[in-house]
This record gives structure tokens, sequence and C-alpha cells, in this order.
């Protein structure tokens, strides 16, 4: 099943590129000329993945002492390196934050069934709010109901909310899209791949664009694509929330998340089968069931603090360009003080995600210095607040320091593999824009090729930054470290990624390891530079292909330019 999905998908992007004009190999050239003139130091990788996810850094949370290291770290290298501070003299772009401590958090209680069903903050459910100025969130006898997955697309003629006032009730939502267990990519929402419907960020928009007083996802396993530990990791402890005029008071009140096994009670007390509810959900035309007589009722303290928090950009000016920009990203943040390990370890030092990435920008821009200015100007952003749902990202791309119509595009980095040397790498949303002949260039100098994702599901697209400045029409290319291991092939690949995800993705244990093979990253990082300075170099502008979601947003942008 995985290979033909692999297949189609591949047949998909060469089609897309071959219909949209991708330059020619001999654009970019004289951008691989100059990436033999320098390599990205490992050693720098080395000394800062170190140092950024030492418990000094007390897990990089945005608002804390972390922060503050982080950020001095990161402009003291930026200045060591030569370059120039990118915001009108400075180092950062503020973006203003709330962070958000849920305490005194009760039992998400359901009531009116057939028998009282509780579920516990942290093992069984989390919870929290979008609004900023309420310091006590209270849910009080909510009727609840099951809305499917969600989604209202009137694109796609579906509508879960159809036919519902769910104004001041509680819906209760299934996580990805409803085609997701497909075996292919043909589906009303693109098969087996995760459109941005399915991620959880969406759902509750939607459910808050509805008038839901909370906004409850069911976790289950695979379709999320992580296991309970990680949501109870993320959603426990402070919380970051993206600041705004009225306290997001449009958002629901409570939102969260709760354990399947839970779900299927409560749906049980109203006399219904949730796996049948579930069934009914996949098919158009599924209507929302409200759940007879069940009632929620939750209720929290919220101690919240405004604070601002730091985008981090410096500026390598281009030498006959400099108004163009070629972007590099990764975000410096991670979780803090989480949900303690059985070793009592509380510190979510995060070093793959994403003191990898971080560190990258600084090997990449003094690489860059050696290497000796581009024609276009290049840009090292280190982001803020990823893993609170892409906030610094996003307040860059709405309050753009560079113009986004003079941004070529860019690369994005985030969780380095560390499994060792890949013949591949997986292209996170490979066939949407033409940044993939710059990568297959690149890949082709090491002998090694791009590869679709092999879990498309899991909706990677939009779990990243590249997926901010994409919505504003910016090309950035995403990849991860190959699957196809050279040691061991694509069982060890996808043995070590499992491994991952399970014991270290979001947890105490994603700590610095003197013994990790760098090997492998040393060969991305390259690719990383090779593709920037290819961008830097060229007088192309590459686009997403035709058709893409994003590419009228970016001709609207580039009009006139």
């Amino acid at each position: 099943m995985r290979s033909s999905v692999v297949a189609l998908a591949a047949a998909l992007a060469l089609s897309a590129c071959a219909s949209d004009g991708a330059p020619p190999p001999a654009s970019a050239g004289n951008g691989t000329t100059a990436s033999a003139k320098a390599t990205p130091s490992i050693d720098t990788m080395k000394r800062l993945v170190k140092q950024l996810s030492s418990d000094a850094f007390e897990g990089r949370a945005p608002g804390t002492m972390g922060e503050e290291k982080t950020l001095a770290l990161l402009s003291g290298e930026f200045e060591r390196l030569g370059l120039k501070p990118g915001n009108r003299g400075s180092w950062f772009q503020d973006v203003p934050l709330v962070e958000i401590v849920a305490k005194n958090v009760s039992p998400l209680t359901f009531s009116g069934g057939k028998a009282k069903v509780q579920a516990g903050y942290g093992p069984e459910m989390v919870i929290a709010t979008y609004r900023t100025t309420q310091p006590h969130i209270a849910v009080k006898d909510s009727p609840v109901i099951f809305v499917g997955y969600g989604i209202n697309a009137p694109e796609k003629g579906w509508n879960d909310y159809a036919g519902l006032d769910v104004k001041g009730k509680t819906v209760l939502i299934l996580v990805n899209d409803p085609d997701y267990e497909a075996a292919g990519l043909e589906g009303p929402f693109n098969g087996r791949a995760m459109t941005y419907y399915g991620r959880w960020t969406y759902k509750f928009e939607e459910a808050a664009r509805q008038g839901a007083a909370a906004a409850i996802i069911v976790h289950d396993t695979v379709p999320a694509a992580y296991g309970w530990n990680v949501v109870q990791s993320s959603w426990t402890g402070a919380q970051q929330v993206a600041d705004s005029a009225d306290g997001n008071a449009g958002q629901s009140a409570a939102i969260g998340w709760i354990q399947k096994d839970k779900a299927a009670a409560l749906v049980a007390s109203a006399g219904l089968d949730l796996d049948t509810l579930m069934a009914q959900a996949k098919k158009a035309g599924f209507k929302g069931v409200p759940l007879k007589d069940v009632k929620a009722s939750v209720s929290f303290d919220n101690d919240l603090r405004k604070h601002m928090s730091k985008n981090v950009v410096a500026l390598l000016p281009g030498r006959t360009r400099p108004d163009e920009y070629v972007l590099y990203s990764a975000h410096w943040d991670h979780l803090g003080r989480c949900q303690a390990a059985p070793d009592g370890d509380d510190i979510c030092n995060g070093a793959v995600d994403n003191a990898t990435g971080t560190a990258a920008l600084v090997a990449l821009a003094e690489a860059n210095v050696k290497a000796g200015p581009t024609d276009r100007s290049q840009v090292f952003l280190a982001v803020t607040a990823e893993e609170s749902g892409l906030l610094g990202s996003a307040y860059y791309g709405d309050h753009p320091v560079f113009p986004l119509g003079r941004t070529v595009g860019g690369v994005n980095m985030d969780a380095l593999s560390m499994a060792g040397p890949a013949r591949n790498v997986v292209v996170i949303g490979k066939g949407k824009s033409q940044l993939d002949a710059y990568l297959e260039r690149a890949l082709a100098a090491q002998g090694r090729v791009a590869s679709v994702e092999p879990t498309p599901e899991k909706g990677f697209y939009y779990r990243s930054d590249h997926f901010s400045f994409a919505k504003h029409g910016v090309p950035m290319l995403y990849f991860e470290g190959g699957e196809d291991l050279v040691k061991g092939g694509t069982a060890a690949g996808m043995a070590a990624a499992a491994d991952y995800t399970e014991h270290r993705y979001h947890g105490p244990k994603d700590e610095y390891d003197p013994n990790w093979d760098w090997s492998g990253v040393k060969a991305d990082l390259q690719l990383y530079f090779d593709v920037g300075r290819a961008l830097a170099d060229t007088t192309d502008w590459p686009n997403w292909v035709e058709g893409d979601e994003f590419r009228a947003i970016r001709d609207k942008s580039r009009a006139g330019l």
C-alpha cells in the first residue's frame, strides 16, 4: 500500500512540475559554483545545539529566562559573523503574546446521560483558552453535539455544521480529514494526504466561527500522528497565545482534547456508539448528531501575562540586488518546563526540535559570509512560538520586515535528522512549487534523490513555519532527513523516526547526545546552503505550480514589481 502511494504522489509531482515550466538548470548554475567556496560547519552546529538544549536554557519557552538567553546567544553569533541587524537597526522583531497558565482545573464532566462521565486534567483531557482577558473560564451544562470532522468547506460541498446551531454549546470533533485512511491521494480531502481542514488549529478556528462555547477534539493516535503523551506535554503548563485588541473574545471559551476511550464513554451515555458515528462522519452528507440530554461542564482559572516575545532577524546584504531577499527560517522556541519524565526531569530541552534548525541558521550564515555576498540579500530569521501554533512566523507574515513581494523564497529548517546519512530526503509538499528543481540539482551533486512524504496523513506541511509564508504566497522549501538510510535502508529509517516520536518528541528526553552521527546532518545542511545560494544568485522568481492553492496569492503580491 505504501509503495503505491509513493508512486502515485511522485507521478503527480512530476506532472505538476512539467506543466508549469520550472526554471532550467542553467538559471541557477552560478549558485552551485558559489556553494563550493564554503561548507557549513558541523563544529558550529554541535556547539550551538549543545548550548541551546542545555538545562541552563530551560527549554527555551517564550517569555522566560530561556528566551532571553537564546536571543542573546543568536544576536551575538550573528553580530560576530558581521551580519547586519535586520529590523531597522535591531536584531529583533517584537511579537505580542499572552502567556496563559491554567490552574484549579476541574474535571471535564458530562452529565444528563445514562451515566456521568468525567475526564481528569492531564491523563484524560487537556483544556485551555485563546481568550486573553478572562482570568476565569466556566462552561456549565453546555449541550454536546458530535460534529464529525468539524469541517465547513463550501468549495468541496462539505459542511459538518449544516443544519446545526452550536452557539453556546460544546462540539466534539474528530482529528484529521474524513478520507485519511485512503490508500492513495484521491478523495474529497486529497485522500491520505492531510489538508488544512484536518489540522487541530483549523478545527478550533471553525468551531469559534460557528459560535461554540467549547471545542473538544477526540485524540486518536494514528490520525493525530502522535500519542497522548505529546498532547499532554504540549497542552499543559504555560501556553502562548497571540495578543489582540479584543482579547480574542470571538474564540470559544474552552478548547482542548480528550482521550478516545473517554469520548466513547460519553457518546455511550447518550445511547450511541462512537465507532459508528466515526464511520458515518467519513461519508459525504454527514449531519452532526446532538448527544441527547448530555451536557458538558468544565472550569479553570488563568494566570495571564502579556509580554513581547521576539523574532530574531539578521541580514547579509546582497551585492547587486539588495532589495530582493532569500529567506532562511527556523523556530528557536520549545516547550520550556513540561510534564516530567519518570526520573523527575521536567525540562523539555528541544535538542532536535529545534535547536538543530536554530543552529543551522547560524552555520549557514557563517558559511555564506565565508563564501561572500550573493547578488540578492539573504535573511536569517529565527522565529518564536512555533510550538504554540506558528505564532512568530504568522506575525512576520502579517508584519513583514522585508516586502513579501520581493522575497524570492527560501528554506525552512525544523528538527534535523540524527539517524545518519540517507540516500534521499523527504520533501514536505513535493510538487507544489518550482523550488523543487533547485533541490533536485543540489541532490544530484550528492548522488541523492527527493522523495514524497511516506506519511502524508500526518499533515507535516501545516506543522512548521514554512506554512505561514506560503499563506502569503512566498514559496518555501521544507524537507526532512531521508528515511532510506545508507545503513539499514527504509526499515532502519522508519524505526528511527518512530523511536524519536515515541520516546523524545515533545518530551524531556529530547536532549543533546554526544554520540550522535552528524554525517546525515552535514549532507542535508549542504543542501540548504546550495539551494539558498542558488536562489540568491539567480535572476529567476520561482513560483508555485499552476493550480496550486498559493499561486494566485503569489501572483498578486508580485503584480507590478
